[in-house]
C-alpha cells in the first residue's frame, strides 16, 4: 500500500438501505492500491440492517475509519456533513451500493497531480446489476470531453460519480445543493464554469443499478438539469440566447432517451417541440423512425444486447 502524505485521500461513504451490498463496497476501499488515510461512512437512517453490517465490516479497517448513524436527512446534507470533516488534500465518495477497482484512488490521484488546475478527476465505469453482472460500460456511450466539460454538461453528457476524486480546496464548504433533487449535477456545472476536469479514459468503478437508483427516473433528472442551469445562470459564461440553444439540444437529447425507456408519448412531443435541437435533417428523420418503430423490436434488440454484454463482461467480482 502506498499512503504519501502529499497524495492523501479523504474517502466518505453515504449509505442508505444498501445492506447486500455496502460490505462489498467497503471492502473495494479496503483494496485500494493507494490506501485513503481516513474513511468516515455515515448511515443516513437505513432501516435494513445496514448500520450492523457497517460496523462488522468496519472493524477489520486498514486505515483510520468512523462510523456515524443518525436519522434520515437525504443525500447532499449527509455528502455536506462528510466534507465537514475532510481535512486532506483529496476527497472521493463512493455510494454504499457501488465500487472502486482496486487502481482506482491511484490513478485518479496520479492525474490530479499532473492536472494540478483540475478541480476533480473522473473516469468511466462499469454499469453491473443486483447481482454484479456487467452490462454496460460508460465508454460505449461517449468518450466524454477533457479538460473544459462545461458544454458537455450543458447539453446532458454527466459522468458517473463513482468515477470521481475531487481537490478538496475547491469544493469549500457545504458544496451540494440540499434542496436539489439530484446531489451532483449543480455542483458539476458550478465547478466547471471555473476549472477544467481531468478524464481518464480507463474504467475503473462500477456503478449499480439494480431499480432503485434516482437515476432510473430520467424525467426528474432532466428537469433537475434545468433547474439547475436555471439557478445558476449568473454563474454561468452564456448569454440567453446561448443558454437557450444549449438548453433545446439538452432537450432533444433527453427525448431519444424517453424512447430508449418506453416513454414515447413524451419522446414524440419533447423531440418535436425541440427539433432545433438536432445536428442535422437525417438526424431527425433517423429519431423520428425510431419512435415510429413497433416497441417489441426495440426491446427484444435491447434485451439481446444486455445478455451479450453479461457474457463479454462477466462478473464485477472477477476484477477485484
Amino acid at each position: 500500500m502506498q499512503t504519501p502524505s502529499d497524495n492523501s485521500v479523504f474517502v466518505a461513504v453515504p449509505s442508505y438501505n444498501h445492506g447486500p451490498f455496502v460490505e462489498e463496497c467497503l471492502t473495494s476501499i479496503f483494496r485500494q492500491t493507494l490506501s485513503p488515510i481516513k474513511l468516515i461512512v455515515i448511515d443516513d437512517g437505513s432501516k435494513d440492517g445496514s448500520a450492523e453490517v457497517i460496523e462488522k465490516v468496519l472493524a477489520d479497517a486498514p486505515f483510520t475509519a468512523e462510523f456515524i448513524s443518525r436519522e434520515n436527512r437525504g443525500l447532499s446534507a449527509t455528502l455536506n456533513e462528510a466534507i465537514s470533516y475532510a481535512d486532506l488534500k483529496y476527497f472521493a465518495y463512493l455510494g454504499s451500493d457501488d465500487i472502486w477497482l482496486p487502481s482506482f484512488l491511484e490513478e485518479q490521484v496520479k492525474l490530479l497531480e499532473k492536472r494540478e488546475k483540475a478541480a476533480l478527476a473522473f473516469s468511466h465505469v462499469y454499469v453491473i446489476d443486483g447481482e454484479g453482472d456487467i452490462f454496460d460500460r460508460t465508454d460505449n456511450w461517449t468518450a466524454f470531453a477533457d479538460g473544459d466539460m462545461l458544454p458537455t454538461l450543458m447539453t446532458g453528457g454527466i459522468f458517473s460519480s463513482p468515477g470521481v476524486v475531487y481537490r478538496r480546496e475547491f469544493l469549500g464548504e457545504k458544496p451540494w445543493n440540499e434542496g436539489a433533487r439530484l446531489e451532483d449535477y449543480e455542483l458539476y456545472l458550478r465547478l466547471a464554469a471555473k476549472h477544467e476536469f481531468a478524464r481518464n479514459s480507463e474504467v475503473l468503478a462500477a456503478w449499480r443499478q439494480h431499480g432503485h437508483n434516482t437515476s432510473d427516473d430520467f424525467a426528474l433528472m432532466v428537469d433537475e438539469w434545468l433547474a439547475a442551469q436555471e439557478r445558476l445562470r449568473e454563474e454561468l459564461p452564456f448569454s440567453d440566447d446561448e443558454l437557450a440553444d444549449l438548453q433545446t439540444k439538452l432537450r432533444y437529447a433527453a427525448a431519444r432517451h424517453f424512447n430508449r425507456t418506453g416513454n414515447r408519448r413524451r419522446a414524440a412531443r419533447t423531440m418535436w417541440a425541440n427539433r432545433k435541437g438536432a445536428a442535422s435533417l437525417k438526424e431527425k428523420a433517423l429519431d423520428a423512425v425510431r419512435i415510429a418503430a413497433p416497441r417489441r423490436i426495440f426491446d427484444a434488440r435491447r434485451a439481446r444486447i444486455r445478455k451479450a454484454a453479461k457474457s463479454r463482461y462477466g462478473n464485477i467480482r472477477e476484477l477485484l
